[in-house]
Order: structure tokens, then sequence, then C-alpha cells
């Protein structure tokens, strides 16, 4: 390598190096995360374990959320857009020399931040417990990048804007937005029912208006290449992506039913919740068509594989979502699994796996080198039969306690029921957890030979 911004012909329009570097971050990240939260589920299990200040619940836990969803997700895909978006607009990125600071910026930050909510600095919001002031730090981050994708966009020598980087550009100006909210106005100037309704906003919007988007840039720019078929239709890609737009903004409230916040903002957030079942089931009608005529390079591809498996899971757990918003579904379900089965299916089951899947084709495209199958087939197995068994246990298990406290059992013997259940989910995570770390072993080693 000549610098970091060299142009040659090897490298092309995209930097191998910067995408290189963004996911070996990602990886590192993607075992760190699900690491902790193993960790978590061995305390249900038995609660002294780890007993110290430090490493107690309530600090382990956003270490967890925060690791996966900013850590190893956002990460990996900050990498992506290293290479989607001058493939997309048939340039380099511009200002690509602010790349390498960025990079040492976001993941410097996401370290001291952890750190510090391990020694008891935590804001106290979910998904925004990182402290005042590395949230700035990461807001800066975001708004750079947004500026770098913006302008090769407006200097694109491609005219069409492709399905992917509507996503892209939506995902980058949604959270730009969302991380002043959650995390300058919510927990400073917001009191009492206020701060609860917009917080349901805002971690919804985390979820729904960052990794959402993001995944589904993804799966929409690399099935289509690893299948080398055409995206099934233009027009369903224009249905999921404004539906999405539209519905998403409104269902935040749906986890605060039967609360003080007034009734006719409830049943806002109910009738949307419902209706994003349209974009759900309008992407993942669209993935599965692209492979019409390739549906044997599911056999074959791991990039195709994890992407059509992580839809299945994506399509799961977000009609749970939808569905669990409702009243009657919501009395049996709330303060139970039942939610966290809903939150595992999509933000693992669905966006992890697709971050995944996009590394089995970038990383020896960046890299060099070839992985090994017989490693990826066991890491694709332990991945899937772990988020699989996890979700299902979760479900079963929040239905059974849910039930149990509507029919007046006290709640320390509703516990007492779930010891098993919960061992399972341990066991369950450790597979995941095991299949991930495999494959970012297996792409390493693979460019290394």
């Amino acid at each position: 390598s000549q610098g970091w911004c060299t142009m040659d012909k090897e490298n092309g329009i995209v930097n191998k190096a910067i995408v290189k570097s963004w996911l070996m971050w990602g990886f590192f990240w993607a075992i760190f995360g699900p690491a902790v939260g193993i960790l978590l589920s061995l305390k249900f299990n038995f609660p002294n374990f780890l007993n110290v200040e430090y490493l107690v619940f309530g600090r382990l836990r956003p270490l967890h959320i925060n690791g996966v969803v900013f850590g190893a997700f956002s990460t990996i895909f900050f990498g992506l857009i290293y290479y989607m978006v001058p493939k997309l607009t048939g340039i380099r990125m511009h200002k690509e020399e602010w790349t390498r600071p960025l990079i040492w910026l976001w993941n410097s930050t996401l370290s001291l931040g952890f750190l510090f909510i391990l020694l008891g600095y935590n804001k106290g919001l979910e998904v925004a417990e990182i402290p005042f002031p590395f949230t700035l730090l990461m807001w800066i981050v975001f708004i750079l990048m947004t500026y770098q994708v913006f302008m090769t966009i407006a200097r694109r020598k491609e005219e069409k804007i492709y399905v992917s980087l509507w996503y892209i550009i939506a995902a980058l100006i949604w959270t730009d937005v969302n991380m002043i909210l959650g995390n300058f106005i919510i927990p400073y100037a917001v009191p009492g029912i206020n701060n609860a309704s917009l917080h349901g906003l805002y971690l919804h919007y985390v979820v729904g208006l960052w990794i959402t988007p993001a995944g589904l840039a993804a799966i929409y720019f690399f099935l289509p290449a690893a299948a080398k078929n055409p995206l099934y239709s233009h027009k369903l890609s224009l249905i999921g992506f404004w539906t999405l737009a539209f519905f998403y903004p409104f269902v935040g409230i749906h986890h605060y039913l039967y609360s003080p916040i007034a009734d006719w903002t409830e049943t806002i957030a109910i009738v949307t919740s419902m209706m994003l079942i349209i974009p759900v089931w309008t992407v993942v009608v669209n993935f599965f068509g692209t492979l019409k005529g390739k549906w044997h390079t599911f056999q074959t591809d791991f990039t195709i594989k994890l992407l059509i498996i992580g839809a299945a899971l994506y399509f799961i757990g977000s009609t749970q979502g939808s569905l669990e918003a409702l009243r009657s579904v919501q009395q049996p379900t709330h303060f139970t699994d039942f939610v966290i089965a809903h939150s595992h299916f999509t933000v693992f089951g669905g966006y992890v796996v697709f971050a995944l899947a996009t590394c089995y084709y970038v990383w020896p495209r960046v890299a060099g080198g070839s992985f090994d199958r017989l490693t990826a087939q066991y890491s694709t197995w332990l991945i899937i039969s772990g988020i699989s068994i996890m979700g299902a246990v979760l479900t079963i298990q929040g239905l059974i306690q849910g039930t149990m406290l509507m029919d007046g059992v006290d709640f320390v013997d509703s516990l007492v029921q779930m010891k098993p259940y919960w061992m399972i989910r341990t066991v369950a995570g450790l597979s995941m957890d095991i299949g991930v770390a495999l494959v970012g072993i297996n792409l390493y080693l693979g460019a290394k030979k």
C-alpha cells in the first residue's frame, strides 16, 4: 500500500483499506456485544455470577444493547457504505482522507463510552445510555459521514439513484436528527410522561429508522449482486420504502399501552404498528422474488444463504412485533420475554445476519483470499440454530409467564417456572456467538493465506 487514499488499478473506485478497517472493527464488536449477552443470560441462571460493582446486570445490559446496535451492526454497515456508495455512484467517496480519522474516532468513542457505562455513568435511557460527551462525538461521525455520502451522490456519474442509496440516505438523515432527540433533548429538556413518550419514539427510531433502512440497503445491494439476478420489482421497492417512512415514525408509544399517556396516541401507535406489515411483507416478497430462477445458489453461496435466512427471521420477528402492539396481545406479553424474542429475531436474526452475509461477499474482494467452506457451513448452522432456538424459547416462556401473571400467580413463583427456559437460552446464545466468531476468524484466516 502506498497510502490510505492512493488510487490505483487494484482499488478502482472502492478504497479497499477503508472497507477492510471498518469490517475488522465491526467483527471485534460483533464478538464483544453478544459475548456480554452471554454473561447477562448466565446471571438469570446464577444470580451471584460476577457479583461485583462494575459487572452488575444494570451495567452490563446497556453494554450489550449498545455493543450490538452501535458496535457490531453500525460499524460493519459503515464499512459497507464505503463499498456500496462508490459502486452505485461510479466515483470514489468524497473527502476520502477524512475516513481514517473517522474510524478511530468512532471506535475509540465507543470504547470509552462503554468503559464509562461500566463505571456507572449512564443517562438512564435505553439505547441512549452512553454519557456525554461521547454521544456528541458519535453524532459528529454520523454528520461527517452523511456529508461524504451526499457529496458523493451529488457528483455521481450514474444518473439513477438505486434503491440501496434511498435507504442509505434516509438512514443517515433520520439518525442525524434522532441522535439529537435522544441524547441532547430528551435527557435534559423533557420531564415526566412526555419524557417516556418521546423516549419510546427515539428507541424505535434507532431500530426502525437506522438499522432497518441500513439493513435493507445492504440486502437490496448484495442479494442481486450475489445472485447475478435483477431486483424482482421496482414497484415493490417503492412501496416498501415509502410505507416504512410514513408509518414507522408513529409506532414508538406501542410499548406504553395502559399507561397515563393519552389513549389516542396509543391507538395511533397500534394502527401504524399493524400497518408496518406492509413494508415488511413487501420487501420480503421482493427478496424472495429476486432469486427467481436462481434458487440453486441458496445451497452454494453463503451470502445468499444468510441473506435469505435473515429475511425469513426478519419477517417472523417484525410480524411478531406488529401483533404484540395489539392491546389484547400485549396484556399477556408485556414485561415478559416474548418482547425479547421479537427484538432478537429482528436485530440479530435479521440485521446482524444481513451484515454477516455481506461480509462473505465484501471481505474476499477487499482483503483477498478465500474462506473455508466447511467452517462457513458450521458457523451458519450454529448461528441459525442458535437464534431459532432462542427466539422460540423466549416466545414460549413469555406466553407462559404472561398467562400465569394474568391468573394471579405471584411474580416470584412465575420466575421459578422460567429457569429451565433461561438455561436453554444461554446455550442457544452461546451457539450464536460461536457462529459469529467463526465467521470472522474464517474470513480473516482466509485473507492471511
